[in-house]
């Protein structure tokens, strides 16, 4: 098999200055003197009033080489086309591949590796990734591909499975527990992480989403995910050519890690210090096993100390093409956290991996193989016997040996013989034949009876015993109906109580009783923000009760509602969800307009066609009545129809591609307006719970 040695390609991407930041609050510490080489370096000035905060305070200029340097301005394409499409080329080539993204807490590792919710065009690594791979697949039809993708969440040394159908989590200790298995070989195989088919780009989008609104929905708002655990999104392909037994299968790791901050800076108690134990341990075991790596002589690399450098074992300086990307954040503050990400960097740039192209035999395509060379020795048979051969006996055959056989069974004569020539088929018959007249003389009709008898009777039972869990089934919705009749009672009379203290009240009570009667007429349509009417068949995909429903049996009671209302006028995120929405009515539009367009030009493409035949046809009646030199050349007017077809067809194909193009921004636009109103529903239920705590 071919092998690609080389060592691990490392990056370095510079996240913007916050607004803050660059208002000169502490302006920004770090020279970036990028020199395009061969490599490009990075150069970081520490300022002399932070210097002798260094246990080293001599030297205050630092220097690291990295492949390539992205600057604030870079954009989400252009870093996905430098880092992450060279290795989704080689996975498509059958070679494992990784991308990790290694930095501080909030220096933009999960902006580069899933991409910010705002804009289609900040899409990350993934979704471009599957887009890439989906796009290649579906170009390249030498081959049969199957693809199937994984989403792994490690969490305190536990991996969770994302990709849970049932998902209904709304704690990460809901998911499954993924845990490690060792085979023989020391391949790692990891216990109920499931993997989902994916067919096209669309499904694979779907499944992504699914996972990052687990994620989001197992955060606690102590354990923001992003920055508390690791992430990895991994595509498995499986490709082979028609006909060929062997199959090659490679996988693509895009890995987000948990931030690198060292535990001072997190200043927490409790629970989250031994979440930060963990999450620094894990990345200080993932240390280890760089520096042990990057040692010439090391025969033991300490992989098995977590869970996180088990799963990547064959990323580090095994079987794949490994790329790197530190992500930096150049403000003061966030000085000596750059400088160790960019030190682990250049340790990782030492490590050499040998990809080898991963290929197999399959089994069952041996199987048709072997299958092909029977069939081609029968037929060799046939040919040397003059009979010809099926694996089967005909009725006919099968009624004649009946026959011999009961004659050579009722024959006294000691001597007489069972011939039925040289065919094993027939002799093998023979000897069943005669087995089942040895083990039952005569079937007779009462047995059968006798048989069928008990069957009856357990039918019998079952029924009874369905009949009794439907009865339970019964008391158990009763008791449901009763407690929500009383619920709606209860809050019927809350309501009840409010008005008759509202109108208690003097003076204020006339306004407050209009804005009241106000908002109720706003709840005719409760959570407008949410109806979102094109993408209803996408939201039933992904159903969720919001986060709130959950607690309380699926109700939301009025004054939750109500709040719930006003929170979403004044969040943040509502400008970012209209925006959205009035960019998605646009799209569809523009999708209905092409639909109709696409749909104009086909039947103008078949018209034109009619038209042909028609010619077609009168041409040969001409041709009949008087048959002449001239009616064998070329006819203009059909040559110019299909002139016509072709550039009824050119247009034809420009719209289509436009129209796919626009229906994977649409379904892009959709997941991301879904993920903002989870974040909202999230935010407010943190808030609605301390109202809550604070009104007690």
């Amino acid at each position: 098999a071919a092998m690609v040695k080389e060592t691990i390609r490392v990056y370095a991407r510079v996240k913007p200055l916050g607004r803050r930041q660059q208002a000169g609050g502490g302006g920004s510490g770090a020279g970036l003197d990028v020199e395009e080489e061969p490599l490009s370096s990075l150069e970081i000035t520490v300022p002399r009033d932070l210097a002798d905060g260094f246990v080293n305070n001599k030297r205050e200029i630092y220097k690291f080489k990295f492949q390539k340097i992205f600057d604030q301005e870079a954009k989400q394409d252009v870093v996905f086309d430098s880092i992450a499409k060279p290795v989704a080329e080689c996975v498509l080539a059958g070679y494992n591949g990784t991308v990790f993204a290694y930095g501080q807490t909030g220096s933009g590792k999960t902006f580069t590796i899933t991409g910010g919710a705002e804009r289609y065009s900040d899409r990350g690594i993934i979704p471009r990734t599957l887009s890439y791979i989906f796009d290649q697949l579906q170009k390249d039809s030498s081959k049969v591909y199957t693809t199937h993708v994984s989403y792994l969440e490690i969490y305190n040394e536990c991996g969770y499975d994302l990709l849970d159908p049932r998902h209904e989590a709304s704690r990460l200790e809901d998911l499954p527990k993924v845990t490690i298995m060792e085979d023989s070989d020391q391949n790692i195989h990891l216990k109920n992480l499931s993997l989902q088919q994916a067919t096209n780009e669309e499904e694979a989008l779907n499944l992504l989403f699914l996972g990052d609104t687990n994620r989001m929905i197992a955060e606690t708002p102590m354990n923001q995910a992003s920055s508390r655990s690791h992430c990895i999104f991994t595509i498995h392909i499986s490709s082979k050519e028609p006909g060929s037994a062997t199959i090659r299968r490679s996988k693509l790791h895009l890995v987000d890690l948990a931030g690198s901050e060292r535990v001072a800076k997190t200043g927490v108690g409790g629970h989250l210090l031994t979440e930060a134990k963990y999450i620094n341990l894990s990345l200080h075991y993932l240390e280890q096993v760089i520096i042990a790596l990057a040692e010439k002589n090391r025969s033991h690399i300490p992989y098995r100390n977590s869970m996180m450098t088990s799963v990547l074992r064959d990323s580090l300086g095994g079987n794949c093409m490994t790329t790197m990307i530190a992500t930096l954040a150049l403000d003061k503050r966030n000085i000596d956290e750059s400088i160790s990400t960019c030190r682990f960097a250049q340790r990782v740039a030492l490590i050499k991996n040998e990809a080898i192209l991963n290929e197999e035999i399959d089994p069952r395509l041996m199987i048709v193989q072997l299958k092909k060379e029977i069939q081609d020795l029968k037929d060799e048979l046939e040919l040397l016997t003059g009979k010809q051969r099926t694996s089967e006996l005909s009725q006919e055959e099968l009624l004649q040996l009946n026959d011999l056989i009961e004659t050579f069974l009722k024959d006294n004569d000691p001597d007489s013989t069972l011939d039925v020539g040289a065919d094993m088929r027939k002799i093998k018959y023979c000897f069943v034949h005669m087995k089942q007249l040895m083990n039952h003389p005569t079937t007779s009709d009462k047995k059968l009876l006798s048989q069928d008898i008990p069957e009856e009777y357990t039918n019998k039972e079952a029924g009874e015993e369905e009949l009794e869990k439907l009865k339970e089934l019964l008391q158990q919705r009763d008791n449901e109906i009763n407690i929500l009749v009383n619920m709606l009672k209860k809050e019927k009379k809350k309501a009840q109580d409010a008005l008759f203290q509202l109108n208690a009240t003097s003076a204020g009570s006339a306004v407050l009783e209009r804005s009241l009667s106000i908002n109720l007429e706003d709840r005719q349509s409760p959570l407008s923000c949410f109806s979102l009417k094109e993408a209803k068949d996408f939201s039933s995909s992904v159903h969720r009760l919001p986060f709130l429903f959950r607690q309380t049996g699926g109700k939301m009671s009025l004054g939750c509602q109500e709040a719930f209302e006003v929170f979403q006028q004044d969040h943040a995120d509502s400008i970012t969800i209209e925006d959205n929405k009035r960019l998605l009515k646009q799209r569809f539009a523009e999708v209905k307009c092409l639909g109709e367009k696409l749909n104009e030009v086909r039947s103008k493409i078949n018209h034109l066609k009619g038209e042909i035949t028609q010619r077609h046809i009168q041409r040969a009646a001409l041709a009949v009545s008087n048959p002449s030199e001239e009616l064998n050349m070329m006819d203009p007017v059909e040559e110019k129809l299909r002139m016509q077809i072709e550039e009824e067809k050119k247009s034809y194909k420009t719209m289509f591609s436009r129209f796919k193009g626009l229906k994977v921004e649409i379904e892009h636009l959709q997941l991301l307006m879904e993920k903002v109103k989870m974040k909202m529903q999230k935010d407010f239920e943190v808030w609605w719970s301390e109202e809550a705590k604070n009104l007690q």
